[in-house]
Parts: structure tokens; sequence; C-alpha cells
């Protein structure tokens, strides 16, 4: 994120960004390239977990007034990164002669730096909390 860049919505996350991007080229450049044989496996693995990202950044941010509401919703988001990342390095091992390999290590270092993005944001969240519980506990004493 820009430092001094005012967040209102989960819209305006760097990370939500990059994350609904990558769904959308994964979708529309990967998937469509995978073979028939892999529409029950690898195809609709790769579909869900790259479309489930943005989902929880989202849901988690509207959640972000729970203790650990939000915290949850990132924890979830980096194991679907990382379950994505899984699915796009076996279409790149497997498939990489049918597919634009250029494609699949874009979006491989895409979703590394989604996976990143989000433990650095989770940190920060950790930090704001505790922060924030400990003016809480100040003010009550």
């Amino acid at each position: 994120m820009n430092e001094g860049k005012r967040i209102t919505s989960f819209k305006d996350l760097d990370v939500y960004q990059l994350a609904y991007q990558s769904c959308i080229k994964v979708l529309r450049v990967i998937l469509p390239e995978l073979p028939e044989s892999e529409k029950f496996d690898l195809k609709d693995q790769l579909g869900r977990s790259t479309k489930a990202i943005p989902r929880l950044i989202a849901e988690g941010y509207a959640k972000r007034h729970q203790r650990m509401g939000f915290q949850k919703y990132i924890d979830d988001a980096m194991a679907e990164c990382n379950e994505t990342i899984v699915g796009l390095e076996q279409c790149k091992d497997i498939y990489g002669e049918r597919m634009k390999e250029t494609s699949l290590i874009e979006l491989i270092d895409s979703y590394d730096k989604i996976g990143r993005q989000l433990y650095k944001l989770a940190e920060a969240w950790s930090r704001f909390g505790a922060e924030r519980r400990s003016r809480e506990t100040k003010r009550a004493s």
C-alpha cells in the first residue's frame, strides 16, 4: 500500500487489486488452455483457489472491527494463495508446452507477491490490534 493512501474500502487495498487482476488472468488465459481431462481436478481447484483470494480479502475487511475477524480471513487468503501457486506450478510443469509459459511465470510471481503482501498486512493488522488493545487497557485503568 502507498504510504498516506486512505483506505475506505477493500477495493483500496493494493493486495486486493492485484489478487483480483491475477484471478481474472488465470480464468481468462490459463484455465481455458488446460485439457478437458483436468476439468474436475486442476482446472476446478485452480479456479476455486484464485477466486477465493479476493473474496476472502473483501469478507475479512468487512469484519475488521472484530478482534480476530480480519486476521482469520487474511490467513485463509494466504493459504489459498499458496494453493494457487502450487496449481500454477503444476500447470507449468505438466502443460507448459501447450500454454504461454511466460504468463504462468508472471502469474506465479504475482501470487508470490500477493502472499507477501498478505503476510505484511497480517503483521500490520496484528500490531494495530495490539496497540489498540493497549490504549483501551490504559483508558480503562
